[in-house]
């Protein structure tokens, strides 16, 4: 029995609390055992030898970690789930630098770690480096984080086939953030007529901006997944290395609220439409790219122009579109599909959970 952990089980560690339950219920668990055995978010934890009801885990906000819950302590907390008897993966929901920088402890006290956290694998190298020597053993422990990029889509888990089959990577190209596709998808396409501060405030209405629009349009969460994607093929790269476009208009860039952010934005309406007026003259749409580029050396995040019959330009709602360049697909290999949501991301956590419960099967 896989014993999981979540660390900051919200919206996202929420969903997975659901799937893992329905998963209990299915013909699958005698073959993939996995149980939750432990919850911490920043007020409250709890942890058990056995594992959570399912009655508890339906309710476990006040059924887990509800007034007579432990009150939060991480290292106490990660001791706990040390001392349990076989394999505990440790879920790691936040998006917490400090909680990232303990990656090295938790794998040295022999626990996995998954997680959609990307500021491990992006931050700095040294820590970087020492997760993967930590996790480089067959016999585990082991860590898995498919959900840093597209979420559930299988991103992570094809490049790692293509560079352990031995395959060539030329580049790696796509659309990673579903915000900034949603708002290109909608902005630059023949025959739309709204503003670009128009397509922002509707995508900040319907959810898929953060609360500060300028955390998506400065480029820095797909700076982090390029850093991702580059470093596993293979890159000694960072953010801090990275050429990255920020289309936040300088002179917002530092206002101080995103009401003040929003209220201005029309003012830049002009040098966007001119943006895309070029583009769509010269039979293109503009698309905000991260590239890892293997063997030009030309890794990069910045707002491109692509063919009207480029896959990138065909791209609807706020899908991810992730395309491998390889010696063995010139043609590239195409990922496409929904990169943000809590169930999907959910659905990438615990497609690792599985692939933990698989390869250590016979410790379990």
């Amino acid at each position: 029995m896989l014993k999981v952990a979540i660390v900051g089980p919200g919206l996202v560690g929420g969903a997975l609390l659901e799937q893992l339950v329905a998963h209990a219920k299915s013909p699958r668990f005698a073959s993939l055992p996995i149980s939750v055995a432990g919850l911490i978010n920043s007020k409250k934890m709890a942890v058990t030898t056995t594992s959570f009801s399912e009655a508890d885990l339906k309710n476990w906000k006040t059924a887990v970690l509800g007034s007579t819950a432990a009150p939060a302590d991480l290292g106490s907390f990660v001791e706990q789930l040390a001392a349990l008897k076989g394999p505990v993966a440790v879920v790691d929901c936040t998006a917490s630098d400090s909680v990232a920088s303990q990656y090295p402890s938790w794998l040295s006290k022999g626990l996995h770690i998954v997680t959609p956290n990307k500021k491990a694998f992006s931050n700095d190298y040294a820590l970087y480096h020492k997760i993967k020597e930590l996790s480089s053993s067959p016999k585990g422990p082991s860590v898995y984080h498919e959900a840093t990029v597209g979420a559930g889509l299988p991103v992570l888990s094809t490049l790692n086939d293509l560079v352990r089959t031995g395959d060539k990577i030329v580049k790696i190209e796509g659309i990673f953030s579903g915000t900034l596709s949603y708002l290109f998808n909608n902005f630059s396409v023949p025959g739309a007529a709204s503003k670009f501060s128009e397509c922002v405030s509707v995508a900040k209405a319907s959810g898929y901006t953060e609360p500060d629009p300028r955390d998506d349009l400065n480029g820095m969460d797909v700076a982090r997944k390029v850093t991702i994607l580059g470093r596993a093929a293979g890159l000694d790269i960072g953010t801090d290395t990275l050429p990255v476009e920020n289309i936040v208009p300088e002179a917002l860039r530092s206002v101080d609220t995103a009401d003040e952010f929003m209220n201005r934005l029309p003012e830049f309406d002009g040098h966007f439409k001119e943006l895309n007026d070029q583009a769509l003259a010269s039979g293109s749409v503009l698309r905000y790219v991260g590239m890892v580029d293997v063997q030009g050396g030309q890794s990069s995040v910045k707002l491109a122009r692509y063919a009207l019959d480029h896959p990138f330009a065909s791209l609807k709602g706020s899908d991810n579109i992730i395309a491998f360049t390889t010696e063995r697909f010139p043609n590239p290999l195409i990922i496409q599909g929904a990169g943000a949501g809590d169930a999907v991301t959910a659905f990438g956590i615990f497609s690792d959970l599985i692939r933990i419960t698989e390869r250590f099967g016979s410790h379990l």
